[in-house]
């Protein structure tokens, strides 16, 4: 299931993250290993989220390579190490829409947002490079967590890509 696509203002928000290279392919199993990881070491040094995990886009050349920080919101900046970096999510219109269901449905939703904001002429931020593309901001939200939610139908993502100025 789908929410209607809409734009929304998003503000600045601190966070930390794992950043890592890989494939479409290979990232369901990159994935949990990533997220475990950072929730890891955000447990040595103290650090709870100020909100859900995500996935943030900086580069994709589908299917074989994706640049992806794993990581979560924070309450405020926090200092890098060599596991972790802490950066700013940027503020901007946001094109978004919410996707109920396994993470396999996620492609189609993507798919759905982008056709969505082609049709009404909105052009996102990014870079397109002759090695793919480079987002200014390009998010996937993991709402629920399948810890706490076990059955993926009930599973919630928000996608969310920040539209250009």
């Amino acid at each position: 299931m789908l929410t209607l696509p809409e734009i929304v203002e998003r503000s600045a928000q601190p966070y930390l993250a794992i950043a890592v290279t890989t494939t479409m392919d290979d990232l369901s199993t990159l994935a949990p290993k990533t997220i475990d990881a950072l929730m890891e070491h955000a447990a040595m040094r103290g650090i709870d989220p100020a909100g859900p995990i995500f996935f943030k886009y900086d580069f994709i050349r589908m299917p074989d390579r994706l640049e992806i920080e794993v990581g979560f919101p924070t309450t405020a900046l926090l200092a890098a190490d060599e596991t972790v970096r802490s950066g700013m999510l940027p503020a901007g219109r946001f094109a978004t829409v919410t996707y109920r269901g396994p993470y396999d449905g996620l492609y189609d939703a993507n798919a759905v947002l982008i056709g969505w904001a082609k049709e009404r002429g909105l052009r996102w931020d990014v870079e397109t490079t002759p090695s793919g593309d480079r987002f200014g901001c390009r998010l996937e939200i993991y709402v629920t967590d399948p810890v706490t939610v076990p059955d993926p139908k009930d599973w919630e993502t928000e996608l969310a890509i920040r539209l250009a100025a």
